[in-house]
């Protein structure tokens, strides 16, 4: 698996804090006993994405070209969660849709399940991470969210899903990103 020295770079660089979005969730983050108010868990995945393996699998050519890939990196702590994202070698220009998703990656891009919700059935940024991005004119592009509670050991989210829109806001379909382009599951 080839990871190029730019999504290196920004992933270890990249200042989560300057360009998070925070989401003030329900009072008290719900805990589980398996998992110490103050433990640390981190996730990550990183890769190019192939049709062959499902670490970083391509479902859409088109708009993840031969080449693309991405960096996506998760730390819950301290009652909260971080997630940061980058790309390279996307349609330039163009809006991606992002989320955790509930299950790993698979060769049917409907095998990584639904979004991530820290909260069941609730759909919105709050509640599941939101991580849509707009490519520059190479193809580059980040995201980062915060959210105000903490991953639970028995419920981790299996894999990043970039769609191919943005998320709808509001509206009978919030929450719905289009077609699912690429994935990569969290280890």
């Amino acid at each position: 698996m080839r990871v190029s020295a730019f999504l290196l770079s920004l992933a270890a660089t990249a200042t989560v804090a300057a360009s998070i979005t925070s989401c003030a969730g329900p009072s008290a983050p719900v805990q589980n006993a398996k998992t110490a108010p103050d433990e640390t868990i981190d996730l990550n995945a990183a890769g190019e994405f192939s049709k062959d393996d499902t670490a970083a699998i391509v479902y859409d050519r088109k708009l993840a070209p031969q080449g693309a890939q991405a960096s996506v990196t998760v730390e819950s702590s301290g009652g909260q969660t971080r997630t940061s994202l980058v790309v390279e070698g996307l349609r330039p220009r163009r809006t991606y849709g992002a989320h955790l998703h509930a299950k790993p990656c698979g060769a049917d891009p409907e095998a990584a399940g639904p979004h991530y919700q820290h909260h069941p059935g609730q759909i919105d940024p709050v509640s599941e991470v939101w991580l849509d991005f707009t490519t520059n004119e190479e193809g580059q592009g980040r995201s980062a969210a915060r959210n105000d509670w903490a991953l639970e050991r028995a419920k981790l989210p299996g894999s990043l899903v970039i769609h191919s829109k943005a998320t709808k806001k509001s509206g009978p379909q919030v929450g719905t990103a289009g077609d699912r382009v690429a994935c990569l599951t969290l280890k």
